[in-house]
């Protein structure tokens, strides 16, 4: 037994089934966004087994980026778990086969209520199909597991389905950090968001600050120095006149400017967006999100630079992006 062979093999088919459900997001997938987005209920998720796993993942995802979920077991709520279903909620099931019996049994009971359907099934004509309003194809080829009998390549197609559902809601609602934050207040993202500016951004010596009229390249230098991506341009009273980053040199560049015989007045953005250091850090964020900059200069009532604020500073070292872009 090659268990190296073996374990490759699995990734490669459940990596296979994942890459066929692509051609199959349409408009079916999309009707599907827009009734979850348009919803004023929950998003209901239900299923047996190892897919009823999967749809307490796909809730705990839901839930934690903006859209109200719920798990239903099937068999509690036919005992009693069905009152906690409204008219304006969504029902999502999850079934491989489509003919879990637990499953099915409680269509009729949901349709009653009043709430729309939707399936996540490996089999497009199997009962579980015929009673929803929507139906999401996530069947495999084939399971991972030698003898065809665990669940495994189906069940990741299912999570994977899930989570493009969750992403695509996250975009279409304008989901930001700071919400994420709102909903993971012990998580080390909500701890730094719940922070003022002043408990993390940098001062003192660590603030790039250049006099009106330097040369360029001595900014150049200073942004090189710090690391930050930009430099701020002050007056004699600390007062900010305008920042000059990474990508105003890289414009001026591309233009053929004279570098080494500009001074920062004629490149810098003059008047820049600051942000006063007892701002909550969630603030900060939504406005670097609103205008997909990385960097903030904090001053005081007077527009005086008492510190700067990156992007890191909040989210932490690491790769990262704005929603719908790069940083």
């Amino acid at each position: 037994m090659n268990i190296i062979e073996d374990a490759r093999n699995v990734l490669k088919i459940e990596a296979e089934g994942i890459l066929d459900l692509v051609e199959r997001i349409d408009a079916r997938f999309v009707r599907m966004v827009e009734l979850v987005a348009a919803s004023s209920g929950r998003l209901i998720v239900g299923g047996i087994g190892k897919s009823g796993i999967v749809g307490r993942k796909i809730v705990a995802t839901l839930n934690s980026t903006g859209t109200r979920s719920l798990f239903l077991h099937p068999v509690e709520a036919m005992h009693g778990d069905l009152g906690m279903v409204c008219p304006d909620d969504i029902f999502l099931a999850l079934s491989n086969s489509g003919e879990t019996d637990e499953l099915n049994l409680l269509l009729p009971s949901i349709r009653s209520i009043g709430c729309t359907i939707i399936a996540f099934t490996g089999n497009p004509q199997s009962t579980l199909a015929h009673h929803s309003d929507i139906v999401i194809d996530t069947g495999v080829a084939r399971e991972a597991c030698p003898l065809g009998l665990a669940p495994t390549a189906s069940t990741t197609a299912q999570l994977a389905m899930g989570d493009a559902l969750a992403v695509v809601l996250i975009n279409r609602k304008h989901f930001k950090s700071a919400d994420f934050r709102r909903f993971h207040p012990g998580g080390s993202l909500g701890q730094r968001l719940a922070q003022r500016v002043s408990d993390i951004m940098l001062t003192g010596k660590a603030v790039p600050l250049v006099p009106l009229a330097t040369p360029l390249t001595e900014a150049v230098d200073q942004i090189d120095r710090l690391n930050l991506g930009a430099v701020f341009v002050v007056d004699a009273a600390t007062i900010l006149a305008g920042i000059i980053t990474d990508g105003d040199i890289r414009r001026a560049v591309a233009r053929r400017r004279p570098l080494d015989r500009l001074t920062v007045d004629e490149i810098m953005t003059a008047d820049p967006l600051t942000i006063g250091p007892e701002t909550p850090a969630y603030d900060a964020l939504n406005l670097m999100e609103t205008h997909q900059i990385t960097i903030l200069p904090i001053t005081d009532g007077r527009r005086r630079v008492v510190g700067i604020l990156h992007l890191h500073d909040i989210l932490g070292k690491g790769a990262f992006k704005f929603n719908g872009g790069p940083a």
